[in-house]
């Protein structure tokens, strides 16, 4: 089965072809970084009109890059929600028709299922059941996952996602946008011990977390300097920020699995690229013979072949979406792709 996948849930125009729901054929993303860099972050109206100029192209190459034309697609899936609703609208719009025309099936896909199915495209599986850390920009939240499509929620963040937080802290350094893996190359160049930042919600006693806290923790450090940080403060800032931030989120993540008494642990998200972080959870997980996964940096960010894998199972299972499916800037992991039979 070879199916397309449309991901257009944020700032990245991606478009791919999968087959059997686990060989990438073609893999296209088109970044809108250098649009927002001057803003600090996205600005949802810029995305979703840069969508509409680059999801046509960004198909045809695609297409190209796999050797296939139209009439070899067996279905399209589409990321449908969660994401900015004007972004989410145009891949939903375009996938309709396009799956109209060609009279092929078509799947809704929640963007966070197919971060947690990237993972299939390098790997065979993940052992079930298992804990997931899903790490983006936009979420922050920690699943038991017994089975594709069978996902409890154990936590998320009360506040900022952790990306989030690594976007902003790197606007405040002025180190342009996205800013994770700005602050993860002066992190490794700067001493974790020499700032100590708060590690917010890390003893809560639950598996929640909260990250507005350590930003403003991070904006009266700054502030209290009273002038520009200097090189070697502002790797100072990024090195013991980013070891804050990875404290709280290995510590959950290992509390979630002793409780739920899981031998795996997958991260998976935009964050998950972060190296320090991928080291460490190893490390601490590895003490209580818990192994922990996760996809290639390139299948962590938002990419369609990871939409195409987790539309391939759905369509599979015989799942339909009529043309009244609709995009929902908010859809919790778990529930059913709104208006798919």
């Amino acid at each position: 089965m070879i199916v397309l996948g449309i991901e257009t849930s944020c700032d990245e125009t991606s478009a791919a072809v999968v087959r059997d729901g686990s060989a990438i054929l073609s893999n296209v993303v088109a970044s809108q970084a250098a649009l927002h860099d001057r803003y600090g972050g996205v600005v949802p109206e810029l995305a979703s009109r840069r969508h509409v100029e680059t999801l046509v192209p960004v198909l045809r190459e695609a297409l190209e890059k796999a050797g296939v034309g139209a009439s070899d697609l067996d279905g399209v899936a589409v990321t449908n929600g969660p994401g900015l609703i004007g972004a989410l609208l145009v891949g939903v719009s375009f996938a309709k028709a396009f799956a109209w025309v060609r009279g092929l099936p078509l799947v809704g896909v929640n963007h966070l299922e197919g971060h947690l199915t990237a993972i299939r495209l390098e790997r065979e599986t993940v052992v079930s059941p298992h804990v997931a850390l899903l790490v983006s920009g936009g979420h922050t939240s920690l699943y038991r996952v017994d089975g594709f499509g069978e996902y409890a929620e154990l936590g998320r963040t009360h506040d900022d996602a952790a990306g989030e937080a690594f976007d902003k802290v790197a606007k405040m350094l002025g180190l342009g946008y996205p800013g994770g893996a700005a602050i993860e190359r002066l992190a490794a160049e700067g001493d974790p011990a020499a700032i100590r930042f708060p590690r917010p919600q890390r003893r809560s006693g639950d598996l929640s977390f909260s990250f507005s806290g350590l930003k403003t923790a991070v904006a009266n450090h700054l502030a209290a300097l009273g002038r520009s940080p200097t090189d070697r403060e502002i790797r100072e800032v990024c090195a013991g920020f980013q070891a804050a931030a990875i404290d709280v989120l290995v510590e959950k993540t290992a509390r979630a699995a002793r409780e739920t008494g899981v031998r795996e642990v997958l991260i998976a998200g935009g964050v998950a690229a972060n190296g320090a972080l991928r080291r460490e959870m190893a490390r601490v997980l590895a003490e209580s013979g818990v192994r922990a996964v996760h996809p290639s940096p390139a299948l962590c960010t938002d990419n369609a072949a990871m939409i195409a894998a987790a539309g391939s199972r759905r369509i599979a299972r015989g799942e339909r979406a009529g043309l009244d499916l609709n995009a929902y800037s908010r859809l919790p992991l778990g529930s059913p792709a709104r208006a798919s039979g």
